[in-house]
């Protein structure tokens, strides 16, 4: 059931779902190719689109509506200054690194798109910062997939109970990451 729904929706579920965060559906895709049920080479290359074209594009709405998302988000504003003072210090580490830091994968791009930040900079340094964020995921959910033949002779069999305990675990952490930033918010 869940392998039919891998094949038929899988490579939508990559791009849509690296265009936000991601790791999660990036983790389950990796597993489902070591599993035979997604081909690495297409979920690589729709992964970096999504996630090129993700930043990409909230870097574009910080340079656009920055002001105002300051204004709905005061949060977001706390974090400018220490963005901006990191963007000084460590250009382009922070650049290249920002979408491995919790909590920053959409805001970074938006912070650094008010910036002084050119463009064409952000755009090369988040295009390679994309490669190695999606080799580096998709690695970790097929070496997972490899792991768990090696542990459980029926791999096969119990194929959609991890299928399934991944996308469980993704969503919690996802739901938790949601009510934390929604409770600091509100302080």
């Amino acid at each position: 059931m869940i392998a039919e729904f891998i094949t038929t929706y899988g490579y939508l579920a990559v791009l849509l779902g690296t265009l936000l965060e991601g790791e999660t559906i990036l983790l389950a895709a990796g597993f489902a190719c070591h599993q035979g049920l997604m081909d690495w080479r297409l979920v690589f290359l729709l992964a970096l689109f999504g996630a090129t074209l993700g930043d990409q594009g909230a870097f574009l709405i910080g340079r656009w509506k920055g002001t105002q998302l300051l204004s709905r988000f005061p949060s977001l504003g706390r974090t400018l200054p220490r963005v901006n003072a990191l963007l000084d210090r460590y250009h382009t580490p922070v650049i290249l690194l920002l979408r491995f830091t919790y909590g920053m994968r959409i805001a970074g791009p938006v912070l650094l798109g008010m910036s002084e930040l050119p463009l064409r900079r952000f755009a090369l340094l988040n295009l390679i910062g994309a490669v190695v964020w999606v080799m580096l995921v998709t690695l970790a959910g097929y070496l997972f997939g490899a792991t768990m033949a090696v542990l459980l002779s029926n791999v096969r069999e119990v194929e959609e109970l991890l299928f399934g305990g991944l996308l469980v675990l993704g969503g919690g952490f996802w739901l938790f990451r949601m009510t934390r930033a929604k409770r600091s918010r509100k302080n």
